[in-house]
Order: C-alpha cells, then sequence, then structure tokens
C-alpha cells in the first residue's frame, strides 16, 4: 500500500467518524431554527430534544467501540448493524417530527458498505432513503395522492441512485481485493523464484567445486599414464642406450648410441614439459579466456604450419576459473586431435557468448572419421573425446561431434556461464 492510499483510508476513517456528529448537529440546528413552524403540537419539541440526545449517546458508543475496533472499522459486524438500524430509527423518529432530521438519516447513504453485510446493506439503503425522500417530499404524514406520488418519485431516485453508487462501491472492492491478491501472489512467486534463484547458485558452486576435485583427479591420472607411457619409456630407453656404451669398445658404435640417449632425453624432457603445461594452463594466469586461447591458437598454427583462426562473438565477460580452464583443455585436446589425425588444411575456433551459457566451437577441413566406427573398434568415442566430453559434462555442460569421413569435424562443448568469482 502506498502513503497516497493509506492518507485516503485515514481520511475516510475520519470523515465515517465525524460525519454522524456534523449531520446530526446540522439537523438540530435547522430544527431549532424551524421549530415555531415545524414543532408547534404538544409534546413535539420535548420529544425532539429527548431523541436528539439519545442519537448523541448512540453516536458517543459507537465512537467508543470503533477506537476500541481499530483493525475491523471497515469490516461489517453484528455491532455495527445494530448501530446502523438504531441510527436509522432514531433518525425517522427525528424526521417526523422536523424534516430537517433527515441530513441526519443521510448518514446512511455513506457507512451502509462498511455496517451491513452482503445484500443487506440494500435493505438499509433503501430503509435511509425512505427517510430522506419522507423529508424531501415535505415531512410525514403526506395529505394527497400528489403529495405520496412525489415521495414516490424521490423514492425512486434515492434508492436507485445510492443503488447505483453502491453497485460501483462494490466493483471497486471487489477489484481492489483482486488487486490485493494479484500482488501478494506476485510477491510469493518473486520469493519463490528468488530462492530458486540462490539454490541454483548454490548447486552452482557446488557442482564446480566438484569439478574441479573431479578434473584434479583426472589430471592425476592422465599425468601418472603419460609419465608411464613416455617419460618412463624414455628413459628406459636413455638407461639401454648408455648400458651399451659401457659394454662395448667400439667408439663409433658408442657414440651412435650416445646420440640415441641424447635424442631420447630431449624428446622425454619435451614430453615432460608438455605433461606440465597441461596440468597447469599457465595461460590463463595473466589473461582471460579469449586472449589465453587467441594465444593458443596461433602458437598451434606456428608449430604446424596450418592455418587457424580465432572468433570472438557475443559480449564476454570473465568466466569463473574453473570453466576457463575446462574449456581451454578442451580447445587444447580437439587441436592436438586434429594435428595428430585429421591432417587439415584449415582450422577454426569460436568462442560464443549467449547471455546464459557460453560455447566453444573447433572445426577443421582435414580428413575426418566415422565416429561410429571409431567406437564399435575401440569401445570408446576415441581420439580423446570421452575425456573432452567428461570435462564438459563435469561442469553441467554438453559436448557434440560431427565428422565425416573427408569432410572434415566439428567438435562443440555447451557450457552455462558462471561469472568470475570476485
Amino acid at each position: 500500500m502506498t502513503a497516497a492510499d493509506t492518507h485516503r483510508d485515514q481520511s475516510m476513517e475520519r470523515l465515517h467518524i465525524w460525519a454522524p456528529y456534523g449531520l446530526l448537529g446540522t439537523g438540530g440546528v435547522l430544527a431549532v431554527v424551524s421549530a415555531g413552524v415545524l414543532m408547534d403540537g404538544p409534546g413535539e419539541r420535548p420529544a425532539a430534544g429527548a431523541l436528539f440526545a439519545a442519537a448523541l449517546v448512540l453516536q458517543l458508543w459507537w465512537h467508543g467501540t470503533r477506537s476500541r475496533r481499530p483493525n475491523r472499522g471497515r469490516t461489517p459486524s453484528p455491532a455495527g448493524t445494530v448501530y446502523y438500524v438504531l441510527r436509522w430509527a432514531l433518525a425517522f423518529a427525528l424526521t417526523w417530527i422536523n424534516p430537517f432530521f433527515a441530513f441526519y438519516a443521510a448518514a446512511g447513504y455513506m457507512d451502509a458498505d462498511e455496517l451491513i453485510p452482503g445484500w443487506w446493506r440494500r435493505l438499509g439503503l433503501f430503509a435511509s432513503a425512505v427517510t430522506v425522500a419522507a423529508a424531501q417530499a415535505g415531512g410525514l404524514w403526506f395529505g394527497g395522492a400528489a403529495q405520496w406520488g412525489g415521495f414516490a418519485a424521490l423514492l425512486a431516485a434515492n434508492f436507485g441512485l445510492q443503488a447505483v453508487v453502491a453497485h460501483a462501491t462494490e466493483q471497486e472492492e471487489r477489484r481492489s481485493r483482486e488487486r490485493t491478491e494479484t500482488i501478494a501472489e506476485l510477491e510469493r512467486t518473486n520469493t519463490a523464484l528468488q530462492q530458486a534463484l540462490d539454490e541454483n547458485a548454490a548447486l552452482h558452486a557446488q557442482l564446480l567445486l566438484q569439478a574441479r576435485e573431479a578434473g584434479v583427479a583426472d589430471e592425476r591420472r592422465r599425468l601418472a599414464a603419460e609419465i608411464h607411457d613416455t617419460i618412463a619409456q624414455g628413459l628406459t630407453g636413455i638407461i639401454a642406450q648408455l648400458q651399451v656404451v659401457t659394454n662395448t669398445p667400439d667408439q663409433a658404435l658408442a657414440r651412435e648410441h650416445v646420440d640415441r640417449a641424447v635424442r631420447l632425453a630431449r624428446h622425454s624432457l619435451g614430453e615432460a614439459r608438455r605433461s606440465v603445461q597441461n596440468l597447469a594452463p599457465v595461460a590463463l594466469e595473466n589473461a582471460g579466456l579469449p586472449e589465453a586461447l587467441k594465444k593458443t591458437v596461433a602458437e598451434w598454427a606456428e608449430r604446424t604450419a596450418v592455418r587457424a583462426e580465432f572468433t570472438v562473438t557475443g559480449q564476454s565477460e570473465p568466466l569463473h576459473a574453473e570453466l576457463s580452464a575446462t574449456l581451454l583443455r578442451i580447445a587444447q585436446e580437439a587441436l592436438s586431435n586434429a594435428a595428430r589425425h585429421a591432417r587439415p588444411t584449415r582450422v577454426g575456433v569460436t568462442l560464443t557468448y549467449l547471455g546464459d551459457e557460453v560455447i566453444l566451437d573447433i572445426r577443421d577441413d582435414g580428413t575426418g572419421f566415422d565416429p561410429l566406427a571409431v567406437r564399435e573398434r575401440t569401445g570408446t568415442g576415441g581420439f580423446g573425446l570421452d575425456g573432452m566430453r567428461a570435462r564438459a559434462e563435469r561442469i553441467a555442460g554438453t559436448l557434440t561431434l560431427e565428422s565425416e569421413q573427408g569432410h572434415g569435424t566439428a567438435v562443440s562443448a555447451r557450457v552455462p556461464l558462471v561469472p568470475h568469482d570476485h
């Protein structure tokens, strides 16, 4: 509720409290002024005085009752209905004595909606209209048919007008209740939505933490396998070559085996450096994902002598560290696969920001392959595709592959956009 609504309600509350006093006082003053003309019968003035005092007592009683029930002042109640009926009876009796007391009877037009429940308020409005129309027709009782006819017309006009106003008031109250219920429902919906967003953010954080832990475990297994398959075998070869050198007196043969040992050592050193670089993507230490990908693509193109292009589309923004690392490793693996298996002449890498997700596409025009045939032959996706797919799925993403023999390969990783933790 706005401040204007509160002020309006307070103003209406004061009007409904003090208006009956004012109308009763107005009727009383006019009755005193016209007493010599309209109250010349025996006992009318004392009766009017007694009824006026009773009406004032009734107003004071209702004022006190209303002030003790501030939160229910505008809600129909049995006490309010009793007050309305007693006030109408006093107003009718006063108007019988002096028509100017119809001002007090008109108070029934103002608060029937808050004192009488349901359709009974129509009966209250009709009763008030009877009193007011009788005063307008010249006061009770009527002397002839013309006066009765005028009373009937005035009654129809008064009640018809008040019925229309009451109907409009009820419709406005109904719309107001519906708006209030709608606003309350929207507030509940917004609260539930905010809770869902908070829960979703917490789940994302938990998912990224789990992805990081799983990634660490995978990197350990990968590094162990690479040490066993490359570095350990290279060291074994070096030892074997050096043992030959130790056991042979032939200098030429010894020099040949020393050269082989040096080549193996250099190759093993290169494999060790490559493993360390893949374990920790240093390209992300001082740059964002777009810059790291651009550098990775450029270095790959220089190393392989293959034309490669990198493109960013959409509004880029800093990503969570785990997202950046995952997408960079997927790109590195895809480029490595292209160099080892596809023999491409052109490669394109595109990073796309789509508001709530990030898409990484790697396309080449190489030899391509049949993914189903590779899976049947190897039992896996082949070419490290299962590893790339597992990386994407750990951060609630997906990885798709399109390839055909002789028509190149396209790898697409789609992950949710999680901003960088500041």
